[in-house]
């Protein structure tokens, strides 16, 4: 039977809560209304984070444990003030997605299902053109978060030695993303040369704990550096997400000196809102300043590897290597 709704206050607005009793994570009895009270209570931070980026909602409407689908169309229905962007996929197609311009959308969003909210990292106008370059690092049988923290340490290193501020943040799950201001002069092609440049370089430094092979079969326990989150239409959680798991863990955003120091599941929809209240956001000051990536555009042009492969619902690239996996390539394969 469903609850009757109930209406909270997001500044100027009220956001119509359906079904707040409705039970979203069974394992710690997690309601609908919980989660979007989550979302309001970290829509400050969340907003800067989001905010002029088109934005994909994963949408969970059975919970965490019923299927989920990603929303890359603003939804019907959505009120007026709900700003939009175009965007273009990698088939040339286009769609109007929704572009949070106030904190009131991210609780109307998380009403319809939304747990993760993935932000293309572009901000309008400029949505051909990222402003912010992305490090996924994903860490493989094998390996777990701790891996993730050490390779982590080394991407900082050649970030620094490349004149450029990385911001982690945990993924919500074992691994950790880094996100580095640059100035929208590049495209999403130079912008991903620039994340594989950066990638072989860590994976250089420290080859037993760090890979860039595309191919699973070949990644070993290694964390992968996974350079086609920087393609387009690729999007990760942002920070202060929920992810789908169990515990309604959230994307939280640290300091590199808190990275070492901490369990990913540390932070969830119940512990996150008082760590934001005493100790404020570790990325508020990510907007100061924003970098060039020449330095990293020659470290993938000094490499004689060149292309890497795209993901297989891609076009075909200039450059681009064969697309099979190495042990069941043949001569002749293009």
């Amino acid at each position: 039977m469903a609850s009757k709704a109930v209406e909270l206050p997001v500044g100027d607005r009220t956001i119509r809560v359906s079904n707040p009793d409705k039970v979203y994570f069974p394992e710690r009895e997690i309601t609908k209304r919980q989660v979007v009270e989550y979302y309001i209570s970290v829509a400050e931070p969340l907003i800067k984070a989001l905010r002029d980026r088109p934005t994909t909602l994963k949408r969970y409407v059975d919970g965490v444990t019923g299927e989920w689908f990603y929303q890359k169309r603003v939804p019907k229905g959505a009120p007026d003030w709900v700003r939009t962007a175009t965007i273009k996929f990698p088939s040339g197609r286009t769609a109007d997605e929704i572009c949070p311009t106030e904190p009131a959308v991210i609780p109307w969003a998380s009403n319809l299902g939304t747990f993760d909210f993935h932000p293309w990292p572009v901000r309008t106008p400029e949505v051909d053109h990222p402003d912010e370059l992305r490090v996924d690092l994903d860490p493989q049988p094998g390996t777990d978060f701790a891996d993730a923290v050490k390779v982590a340490g080394v991407l900082r290193e050649v970030l620094v030695d490349n004149g450029l501020t990385g911001y982690p943040k945990t993924s919500g799950g074992r691994g950790i993303h880094v996100l580095v201001r640059i100035r929208p002069e590049w495209d999403f092609i130079d912008v991903r040369h620039a994340v594989i440049g950066l990638a072989r370089e860590v994976e250089r430094r420290i080859p037993d704990l760090a890979t860039t092979a595309w191919w699973k079969e070949e990644r070993g326990e290694r964390v992968f550096l996974d350079f086609n989150q920087a393609a387009r239409d690729r999007t990760i959680a942002s920070a202060w997400s929920v992810r789908g798991t169990p515990r309604a863990t959230v994307s939280m955003p640290l300091t590199w000196d808190q990275l070492s120091d901490v369990d990913p599941d540390d932070f969830d929809i119940f512990t996150v809102p008082d760590l934001l209240a005493s100790q404020g956001d570790a990325h508020a000051d990510i907007d100061a300043e924003v970098f060039g990536i020449e330095s990293l555009l020659e470290l993938y042009s000094s490499d004689p590897r060149g292309e890497m492969p795209y993901p297989p619902d891609y076009p075909k690239m200039p450059g681009e290597p064969k697309r099979v996996q190495p042990s069941r390539a043949r001569p002749d394969t293009d």
